[in-house]
């Protein structure tokens, strides 16, 4: 069963929209660019609320709490199936101060070493042109959508 996540993305005006990305971290995203950036985001289970389980895991991948409230984007799918739930709210962070959660993995494989790599390796704003060749292209719709209500000024 294709798993649920939900996220924020986050912008800030710069004249023009800048948004957050989130690049993943560990050994097989090391050498990855174009298209590995990710809204920061994480799976949730039924029962739980979307938009707490996205504050939730914003805060674990980089240290921030977000405050204020979050605009609903609704709902994209990735290519592999997962539904992603996404929120936007206009909000400033130093991406050089993002402190993310890590997660264990054997590296090198079938080397009987395990490592600990952060989650996130890095977090960037970017105007929504370059965030467009950057994002995994599943979540591309999530940027138009946002640029939309800019625009309409409803975000």
């Amino acid at each position: 069963m294709p798993s649920k996540s939900a996220g924020i993305l986050l912008y800030r005006m710069r004249p023009d929209i800048e948004v957050l990305l989130v690049h993943p971290g560990g050994p097989f995203w090391r050498n990855k660019d174009l298209g590995a950036w990710s809204i920061p985001k994480g799976e949730y289970s039924d029962g739980q609320d979307a938009e707490a389980a996205a504050r939730r895991e914003f805060a674990e991948e980089l240290g921030v709490e977000v405050t204020g409230p979050l605009t609903a984007l609704g709902d994209i799918k990735q290519r592999g199936g997962k539904t992603v739930t996404a929120f936007a709210i206009e909000f400033d962070i130093d991406t050089q101060s993002i402190h993310s959660n890590t997660f264990e993995l054997e590296w090198p494989p079938r080397s009987g070493k395990r490592q600990n790599f952060p989650e996130i390796d890095r977090a960037e704003f970017f105007a929504l042109d370059e965030a467009a060749r950057k994002i995994n292209e599943g979540q591309r719709p999530l940027l138009e959508r946002l640029a939309r209500l800019v625009r309409d000024g409803r975000g």
